[in-house]
C-alpha cells in the first residue's frame, strides 16, 4: 500500500495562495509582509511562520473560523496542515456549494465591440446545449493587451446559466510578473479543492490527479476558464473528460497542438469600438466617440485595449488635461511606450512578458524586425535581415507568429503591431550590428528591385545599372513579368521606405531602388510616389556626384513629366538628361533620353522635332548594338511617321520592332508596339486586324497590370468599334479608357478620349452630347499645350454644328486646319475635305 507523503506547510501556502489567485507579490502585499518571507516560506526555508505573520496571512487569505485556526496553528507547526483543507472541504459541503462552485471573476461594466467574436463564442454554446460526442473547446489568442481575459471573463458571464453545475475560473500565470506558471499538478489540485474534495482526497501524481477531476465532473455541464495559458501540455490534463461542458482558454501562443478546440484569434478593435471604449472608461463630459481627438488617441494606442484603458485612466484622474493635449502630447512622443501606464503597469511591461518567453534567437529576429523601415517583411527580406537561410527564416518568423508577436495578413507577409513595431526598435536601438543588419536589407531590397525591374518596360536606362553590394544567398523567384510585376505590388510601400532611408545613410541603395522601380511605378499609375522617389534619387545622385545615376534619373523623370502633360518642365528635364549623356559618353542613354524628348515633340504637335529625335536616337543605339534601344526608337519613330501619313516605313518599323522585343521577352514593350501598331492598321482601313492587335495589346496589359497601356488600347479599340458600327461596344470600351486617364491623372489621355466620344456621338447623330464632349477636350488640350487634340476637338465641335449653324462650323473647322497644316498632320485634308462638301 503506498502512503501519500504528509502535507507540508509549504505545499498548504502555495495551494491556499493559488485557489485565492493570488501572485505571492500580491500575497506580500496584500497581508503587509515581505515577499522574501513569502517565498521562504512556500520553498520550505523557513517551515513555520511567527503568529503575527501567520495572522496577517490568514487575513489576506480571506479565512475564517475553524480553517483561520487551522491555519494559524499549522503555521506554527502546532497542528498538522491537511487540517485546514479539511476544514475548508467541510464548510463547503455544509453549504451545499462544492458541485456548483462560481468562481469567475466580476464582468467589465465597460466591455465594448467584439460583436463578431461574440457571435462566434455563442455558436459554440449552440453546439454544447445541443449535445455532442466531445468536450467544447475554444481557444481565444492574440497578442500582449488585446483583451482575451477581458472577453472571456463577459462570455462565460453571458454562458453562465447554461451549467448550473458550476463556472470554474483558473488562472494559469504564464505571463504574471513574480510568479512562475501553475504546474498542471497544481491546477488540478486547485480544481479539485474547489468541488470539494478533500486535501488528504487528492492524490500526489498529475495523471491519478487528471482521472479524479475528469469523474468529478463526469456528465455534469460545466464552464471552465483557464486564463493565460503557456501551451497545451499546460492545459491538456485540466480538460473534462465528457461532453456537455465547454472550456474557454485564453494564450499568447497559438495552441497549434489542442486538437478539436475552435480558435478565436483576436485583432485589435474596430477604430469605432477603440474610441467608444475610450470615451466609456475616461467617463467625462464632452468626450465621445465621433471627436477628433477620441479618435486620434485610439488610434495612437494601434486600437490595443490596454493601451486605450491605461489613456483612458489618465484622462479620468486629470480633469484638468483636455483629450486634445493628451493626443498631441502622445503624437509628439519619442516614445510612446513611456506614456502609456498606469500606477505600476504599463504596456512595455506587457510586451516584456511575452519577449521573455522567446528563444535567443526568437528575440534577436524580433528586435531586428524592429529595424524594418517599411510596413512589413516576407521570408527573404528576413533571410537578408538575419544573414541566415530561407528556411530558418521562415521558421523564426512562424515562431513569433505563434507568439503572436506578428501577424500574417496575407500568405507569407509578416506585419508587426505599431506598439510592437516600437519596442522592438527600442529594443534593438543598443544592438550593435544594427547598422549592419540594416545594411544587408537595404542590398537584399536592391537586388530585388533590379531583378524584378528587368521584366518592365525597358524605357530608360537607369533601372540598368547593376546594384550595389554583394549578391543576397536569397532572392524570390522573379523569372517572368507576371512574377516580377507580382512582387513589385508586394513590395511597394517597402521600396517606398528603403528609398527614404537609403537616401541618406546609403545614397547608391536609394538610386538604384527608385529607378529599378520606376518602370513599374509607371504602368500601375502610382506617379506622384514615383516623382518624389526620383527628386529623392537625384538629390543622392548630385549629393554623391555620380554622374551616370544623375543621367539616369533625370531621364526617369522628364518621362513621368510627359506623362503627366508637364510638358515645359519635361523638355527642359530630358535635355539636361540628353546632354548629360552625351557628356559621359553613353549612346544608349542619350538615345532613350531624345526618345522621351520626342514623345514630349509629338504631344505638343512639333512633329518636324520628333522624327529628328528619334531618327538621332535610332542612330545612336545601332551605333552601341543595343537592340531594345534600337527597338524602342523604332516603335516612337513610326509613331510619328503614322501620324504625319508615311504609313509603309511606320508598318516597318512596328514589326522590326516587335521581333527585337520578342526575342528580348519584353512583354510590356510587345504589347506597346501592338498598341501602336493597330492604330497603323485601323488608319490603313483594315479594320479586323486593328481590332485584333489591339485585343492582344490589351489582353497583355491586363496580365502585367498596366493600367496606362489599357486605357491606350480601350480608346483605339473603341474607334475600330466605332469604325465598324458596333457603337455600344465602342461607348463601353471608351468609357473604361475614360475612367483610367482620369484616374491615372492623365490629362492628354482623358482629352484624348474625350475627343474619341464626341466622335462616336456625332457618329450616332447626337450632336450636342458630341459638342459637349469636344467642347471639355478641347479646354484640357489648350490648358497643356496639346496642339493635336486641340485641333480634332475644333474639328469635332465644327462638325456637330454643321447642320443648324453652318457659319460657326466654318469658324471651327477653319481653326482647326490652320493648326494641324502647322504641325504637319494629313488631318488637315480631311478638315479641307469638310469645308469644301459644304461649301465653307
Amino acid at each position: 500500500m503506498v502512503t501519500e507523503p504528509e502535507l507540508s506547510f509549504a505545499d498548504l501556502l502555495r495551494r491556499l495562495r493559488t485557489a485565492a489567485r493570488l501572485t505571492q507579490e500580491e500575497l506580500a502585499e496584500a497581508a503587509g509582509i515581505s515577499l522574501r518571507s513569502v517565498s521562504d516560506l512556500e520553498r520550505g526555508i523557513n517551515r513555520t511562520a511567527r503568529k503575527d505573520t501567520a495572522l496577517l496571512l490568514a487575513d489576506a487569505l480571506n479565512l475564517a473560523g475553524d480553517e483561520r485556526a487551522a491555519f494559524v496553528a499549522a503555521a506554527r507547526g502546532r497542528a498538522p496542515a491537511a487540517e485546514v483543507l479539511a476544514a475548508r472541504s467541510g464548510a463547503a459541503a455544509a453549504n451545499g456549494s462544492a458541485a456548483a462552485a462560481q468562481t469567475l471573476p466580476r464582468d467589465i461594466g465597460s466591455f465594448t465591440g467584439r460583436d463578431a467574436d461574440l457571435a462566434l463564442l455563442l455558436e459554440t454554446l449552440a453546439d454544447v446545449t445541443a449535445g455532442g460526442g466531445a468536450v467544447a473547446i475554444h481557444v481565444i489568442d492574440g497578442m500582449p493587451g488585446i483583451g482575451k481575459t477581458t472577453l472571456a471573463v463577459h462570455a462565460a458571464h453571458q454562458f453562465a446559466g447554461s451549467f448550473p453545475d458550476g463556472q470554474f475560473y483558473l488562472p494559469l500565470h504564464a505571463h504574471t510578473p513574480g510568479q512562475q506558471p501553475v504546474d498542471p499538478a497544481d491546477a488540478l489540485a486547485s480544481l479539485l479543492l474547489t468541488v470539494g474534495v478533500a486535501a488528504q482526497h487528492i492524490p500526489s501524481g498529475q495523471e491519478a490527479r487528471a482521472a479524479k477531476w475528469r469523474d468529478q465532473v463526469a456528465g455534469k455541464r460545466v464552464l471552465l476558464l483557464l486564463d493565460d495559458a503557456t501551451g497545451h501540455e499546460q492545459v491538456r490534463p485540466l480538460l473534462p473528460g465528457t461532453a456537455g461542458s465547454l472550456v474557454l482558454i485564453t494564450s499568447r501562443r497559438r495552441l497549434t497542438a489542442l486538437e478539436d478546440a475552435r480558435v478565436l484569434s483576436l485583432d485589435t478593435l474596430a477604430p469605432a469600438d477603440a474610441a467608444a471604449l475610450l470615451a466609456r472608461l475616461a467617463d467625462r463630459p464632452g468626450l465621445v466617440p465621433g471627436a477628433d481627438a477620441t479618435s486620434e488617441i485610439a488610434r495612437l494606442c494601434g486600437y490595443l485595449p490596454l493601451a486605450i484603458g491605461m489613456l483612458a485612466g489618465q484622462l479620468r484622474h486629470h480633469p484638468a488635461r483636455s483629450a486634445a493635449e493628451l493626443s498631441a502630447a502622445l503624437a509628439a512622443a519619442r516614445d510612446r511606450l513611456a506614456v502609456m501606464r498606469a500606477e505600476n503597469l504599463s504596456v512595455a511591461a506587457a510586451f516584456d512578458l511575452s519577449y521573455q518567453d522567446l528563444t535567443a534567437d526568437q528575440q534577436r529576429l524580433f528586435r531586428r524586425l524592429g529595424l524594418v523601415k517599411g510596413p512589413d517583411i516576407d521570408a527573404y527580406a528576413a533571410a537578408a535581415l538575419e544573414g541566415t537561410s530561407l528556411d530558418t527564416a521562415r521558421a523564426r518568423l512562424d515562431e513569433l507568429y505563434d507568439h503572436h508577436l506578428i501577424t500574417e495578413p496575407a500568405p507569407g507577409r509578416y506585419l508587426l503591431h505599431d506598439l510592437l513595431r516600437e519596442y522592438a526598435r527600442a529594443l534593438g536601438a543598443d544592438d550593435a550590428d544594427s547598422a549592419e543588419t540594416t545594411g544587408r536589407l537595404m542590398t537584399y531590397y536592391a537586388h530585388a528591385a533590379a531583378a524584378a525591374g528587368k521584366h518592365i518596360a525597358t524605357w530608360t536606362t537607369a533601372g540598368g545599372r547593376p546594384p550595389p553590394g554583394s549578391p543576397p544567398a536569397h532572392l524570390p523567384p522573379l523569372a517572368s513579368a507576371q512574377k516580377a510585376a507580382g512582387w513589385l505590388d508586394a513590395e511597394r510601400s517597402n521600396l517606398h521606405a528603403a528609398v527614404g532611408f537609403a537616401a541618406g545613410a546609403m545614397p547608391q541603395h536609394a538610386i538604384a531602388v527608385a529607378t529599378a522601380i520606376g518602370g513599374f511605378l509607371r504602368a500601375r499609375g502610382h506617379w506622384d510616389r514615383a516623382a518624389a522617389q526620383y527628386q529623392t534619387a537625384l538629390r543622392a545622385a548630385r549629393r554623391t556626384a555620380d554622374r551616370p545615376a544623375e543621367a539616369g534619373t533625370l531621364d526617369e523623370l522628364g518621362l513621368l513629366q510627359q506623362l503627366t502633360s508637364d510638358y515645359p518642365a519635361a523638355t527642359a528635364t530630358l535635355t539636361q538628361a540628353a546632354a548629360l549623356y552625351e557628356d559621359l559618353g553613353d549612346r544608349t542613354g542619350q538615345a532613350y533620353a531624345l526618345n522621351h524628348l520626342g514623345l514630349v515633340h509629338l504631344d505638343t504637335g512639333d512633329y518636324r522635332a520628333a522624327i529628328d529625335c528619334h531618327q538621332q536616337a535610332l542612330a545612336l543605339a545601332r551605333d552601341a548594338g543595343d537592340p531594345l534601344a534600337e527597338a524602342v526608337s523604332l516603335t516612337d519613330l513610326a509613331l510619328v511617321q503614322q501620324l504625319t501619313g508615311d504609313f509603309e516605313p511606320a508598318a516597318a518599323g512596328y514589326h522590326r520592332a516587335l521581333e527585337l522585343f520578342q526575342r528580348a521577352g519584353s512583354e510590356y514593350d510587345q504589347a506597346d508596339v501592338l498598341c501602336e501598331l493597330g492604330m497603323l492598321q485601323r488608319q490603313m482601313g483594315d479594320y479586323p486586324a486593328a481590332a485584333a492587335s489591339e485585343r492582344q495589346a490589351l489582353d497583355l496589359f491586363r496580365r502585367l497590370g498596366d493600367r496606362l497601356g489599357q486605357a491606350w488600347a480601350l480608346d483605339e479599340l473603341g474607334v475600330v468599334q466605332r469604325l465598324t458600327g458596333e457603337y455600344a461596344a465602342a461607348a463601353a470600351s471608351l468609357k473604361q479608357a475614360l475612367r483610367l486617364h482620369r484616374d491615372l491623372g492623365r490629362p492628354n489621355g482623358e482629352a484624348v478620349v474625350l475627343n474619341s466620344l464626341g466622335e462616336l456621338s456625332s457618329a450616332t447623330a447626337a450632336s450636342d452630347e458630341a459638342r459637349s464632349l469636344h467642347t471639355q477636350a478641347l479646354a484640357i488640350a489648350q490648358e497643356i499645350g496639346a496642339h493635336p487634340e486641340e485641333a480634332r476637338a475644333l474639328a469635332g465641335i465644327g462638325t456637330s454644328l454643321l447642320p443648324r449653324s453652318p457659319a460657326e462650323a466654318a469658324t471651327h473647322l477653319r481653326r482647326a486646319l490652320a493648326i494641324y497644316q502647322r504641325i504637319g498632320s494629313p488631318a488637315a485634308q480631311l478638315v479641307q475635305d469638310t469645308l469644301d462638301e459644304h461649301g465653307l
